[in-house]
């Protein structure tokens, strides 16, 4: 067995002292976060940065009577950045951490097991794949929160690869979760350099302070993105606890990304963007509209993109249309590939990535694309779930078929009618409206939830369903304020 792997399970067996207090996988993995750190710091010989007190020698050695007590003062004055000495990176994985555990005997138990784990004291990477482990097995055990912004690890590696991420590149993600696709962007380039050294002692600089870049809105996934990039070794001075959409301008240093891989969030935004510069999609109250918007202009002049966007971005009118063109007009959309069902959070959750370059001119006169490859990977695909997890290989007839240029300028075939990969103009586009929910082959993705046999997976297609739904509603009720607006203006200024 991987020994990664093995810790994993060894670490997710450990849930079963704390679910009896109803303690929910994200609070139990938010829990484990805290006591990894100080668990690593010891094995690596790296607890300068924390005081003797708050060591985990010091933990492991009190007393049950004491042992609570100690764990949360621990977690209070690491996170105290007025402390004097306070390490910047140590706060920030600690600010506003409070323990979910009431027994002492619990903390104990859960102390023990993790000091009686084989750590590989040597190899730092054990600990970042178990922590990465962690987080896959969070999203997979619960069908919401977590998983909503847990991008499937098979996913994330086809799309890495076929980007072809490079050392010297600003690489960013606008949603960056618990920061997978950068991540694996780093790990891809790491391998290609000998782990950096064939690179100069400059370029080697950039690379480990400067060239990921990433902002996430959720406090406590933001917690659990800052100790993946600790766990392997990427410094998070580029990381923000932000909202990409909102006004507080963080997105404007973000801007001049050479590549950009992300799944941003889907559905309800509770709200309109609050940024001036979304002019296309400053009035939508759905999330993926304004985060394709934001893609669009944070890339720099010849920079790449893979983006995670649901259905309704393929074909939703108004807005949504207007930024298609937008899109087909600044960059190069060389390529869509339509995404099984069931392999996110919600089974009912249709999705899709698009592959796109932005032009080499600041405001092209002529469209950028002229022509969209689109493979079908949903029709006829298997039902997914934890019985049958998505795996890369699910992918891998894509990827060929994708080729080996990651601007999509690789040699293709068209498939036909009877393949899953097929070729579409521009002028043919324009023909239907500039309308991209193309298919040919027979959707059997809603028989495709007939297999599902667990009852976490079927709860799960049902409750994307009813997703889906309302945001149709949102994107109905959208489209008929914007037509009153523009009415109201028509008879205000005839």
């Amino acid at each position: 067995m991987n020994p990664s792997s093995d810790l994993v399970n060894k670490l997710w067996r450990l849930c079963a002292l704390l679910r009896k207090d109803g303690v929910t996988y994200q609070q139990y993995v938010t829990e484990l976060t805290y006591l990894l750190f100080l668990k690593m710091a010891s094995e690596q010989k790296d607890e300068s940065r924390i005081p003797k007190k708050y060591r985990w020698s010091a933990l492991k050695s009190a007393n049950e009577t004491e042992v609570l007590q100690r764990y949360k003062q621990t977690l209070i004055d690491l996170g105290d950045g007025t402390k004097k000495g306070a390490d910047s990176s140590v706060v920030a994985i600690f600010q506003n951490a409070a323990t979910i555990v009431r027994e002492p005997a619990n903390l104990r138990k859960l102390i023990d097991a993790i000091d009686g784990l084989h750590w590989f004291s040597v190899e730092r990477d054990a600990f970042g794949d178990a922590y990465e482990g962690l987080l896959q097995k969070m999203a997979e055990e619960t069908k919401r929160g977590a998983g909503q912004y847990f991008t499937p690890r098979a996913l994330i590696e086809i799309m890495v690869r076929l980007m072809q991420p490079q050392p010297g590149e600003v690489i960013q993600d606008p949603a960056a979760g618990t920061g997978g696709f950068l991540i694996a962007a780093n790990a891809m380039m790491k391998e290609a350099t000998d782990e950096y050294y064939k690179l100069s002692p400059s370029h080697q600089v950039f690379q480990l302070e400067k060239a990921l870049r990433g902002i996430e809105n959720v406090p406590d996934t933001f917690r659990l993105l800052l100790m993946n990039l600790h766990l392997h070794a990427i410094k998070p001075d580029n990381f923000e606890l932000n909202d990409t959409l909102g006004p507080a301008g963080s997105h404007r240093k973000y801007k001049d990304a050479d590549l950009i891989l992300t799944n941003p969030p889907f559905g309800p935004a509770g709200g309109l963007p609050t940024r001036d510069d979304l002019t296309i999609t400053d009035r939508v109250s759905s999330y993926q509209l304004p985060f394709v918007e934001h893609c669009i202009r944070a890339l720099k002049l010849g920079g790449r993109a893979a983006v995670i966007v649901p259905d309704n971005v393929l074909f939703d009118d108004g807005r949504g249309k207007i930024l298609r063109q937008r899109l087909m007009n600044w960059c190069n959309l060389h390529t869509i590939l339509r995404l099984p069902t069931g392999i996110f959070y919600a089974q009912g959750v249709k999705t899709n990535v698009l592959f796109f370059t932005r032009s080499d001119e600041e405001a092209p006169t002529k469209d950028a694309t002229r022509e969209v490859w689109i493979y079908d990977a949903r029709s006829g695909a298997p039902p997914y779930g934890k019985t049958n997890p998505f795996k890369e290989s699910d992918l891998e007839d894509f990827a060929k078929a994708f080729g080996k240029d990651a601007n999509g300028k690789a040699k293709r075939k068209d498939q036909g009618e009877e393949g899953r990969f097929r070729r579409f103009t521009r002028e043919e586009i324009a023909a239907r409206g500039d309308n991209l929910d193309i298919t040919w082959l027979r959707d059997t993705s809603a028989e495709v939830e007939d297999g599902l046999d667990t009852p976490e997976d079927i709860a799960a297609a049902i409750e994307g369903h009813l997703k889906i739904a309302l945001e149709e509603i949102a994107a109905l009720v959208g489209e008929l304020d914007d037509a009153t607006s523009e009415a109201l203006a028509a008879e205000t200024h005839p």
